[in-house]
């Protein structure tokens, strides 16, 4: 006997998929709005607010599962099968010349934004992914202190200055990691040093000597010392760029954020997929609560719609902080 949920269509089944990893997504964003806007709201805050937000997830345990399972896999389950409904809709609230309906109610013109939205949200969201995901993602190493150093590469303005003092983090430019990289070369007393410690370790007979205590204490601090000249000086800087040196992922980050909201460029990029992600994400969970058949009448879907309206400006605008005051406003000096 087949069960009702083989009985299903499948393309009945992908729409209600598609419609359960939007409202998914509205979760997300709603979040990762509120967070990013911990880097502008609070004035003279200094950020701390998104750093605690961003060390908090950048901690959780099992995070790339996490990354893959919880935001990969629903966001291109829903990208894929929004890209393939926006190659078939039809937007009627668009004016043509009569051969196409032409519709101006406002549910119409949702529609259609919708679709709009959908695509400018594929590029946008792809090049976010990869620029701070992939790109400019922060790097770590070990210096022998209980958390590693992260280390990102910025453009050099004067305020920066003053922002790594309050941040506690260490500004690196080409002069400094070129003295690093001849400082950091291998002397022959570290080589002897080294050849001490190895054999140290490969000794069988192992018995308390405070002198071998201080032989491999010594030779690991040279070890993770030049450990992080290594992976500061593999940095490739260009005129003008310098690399910051941060105690932790978080400040790394809101360093990087920073640097991009200092350019008019990506404010007016941001500002657009900031404003596309608020209206297709509560756009679209009105419409996921009629799918779902959470609003019969008439009142309640103009409540609901009222609702969602409401959510939607209170997120576009905590996004367009987070993008005109990171900088701008909070960061600048």
């Amino acid at each position: 006997m087949t069960s009702k949920l083989d009985a299903l269509p499948k393309a009945f089944i992908w729409r209600r998929l598609h419609s359960l990893t939007g409202m998914w997504f509205v979760l997300f964003l709603v979040e990762h709005l509120t967070t990013n806007s911990q880097a502008a709201l609070l004035l003279g805050d200094s950020g701390k607010g998104f750093i605690r937000m961003v060390n908090f997830i950048h901690d959780l345990p099992y995070l790339t599962v996490i990354e893959v399972t919880l935001l990969g896999l629903p966001i291109l389950i829903h990208m894929v099968w929004g890209v393939r409904y926006s190659l078939t809709a039809k937007p009627n609230s668009i004016p043509s010349d009569g051969s196409k309906p032409h519709l101006k109610y406002s549910r119409n013109r949702a529609y259609t934004w919708q679709r709009i939205t959908s695509w400018i949200l594929v590029i946008l969201l792809t090049m976010h992914i990869v620029k701070f995901r992939f790109l400019e993602y922060p790097e770590s190493v070990n210096v022998g202190t209980p958390n590693p150093t992260y280390y990102v590469k910025v453009s050099l303005d004067p305020g920066l200055y003053t922002v790594a003092q309050r941040l506690d983090v260490k500004l690196y430019d080409m002069k400094a990691l070129d003295q690093m990289r001849q400082e950091g070369k291998e002397s022959r007393s570290d080589a002897a040093l080294f050849s001490a410690a190895k054999d140290l370790r490969e000794k069988e007979d192992v018995r308390y000597s405070p002198q071998d205590a201080v032989i491999l204490q010594t030779a690991q601090s040279h070890q993770e010392k030049q450990k992080f000249v290594n992976a500061l000086t593999s940095v490739h800087l260009k005129r003008g760029e310098v690399a910051v040196a941060a105690p932790t992922f978080g400040t790394a980050t809101l360093l990087s954020v920073r640097d991009t909201f200092k350019s008019p460029v990506w404010v007016a990029v941001y500002s657009v997929f900031v404003l596309s992600a608020a209206f297709h994400a509560f756009n679209g969970l009105w419409t996921s609560m009629l799918t779902w058949g959470w609003m019969i009448r008439a009142a309640a879907q103009t409540g609901a719609r009222r609702v969602t309206v409401v959510l939607m400006i209170a997120i576009a605008a905590l996004g367009l902080i987070a993008v005109w005051g990171t900088y701008f406003l909070n960061l600048k000096h």
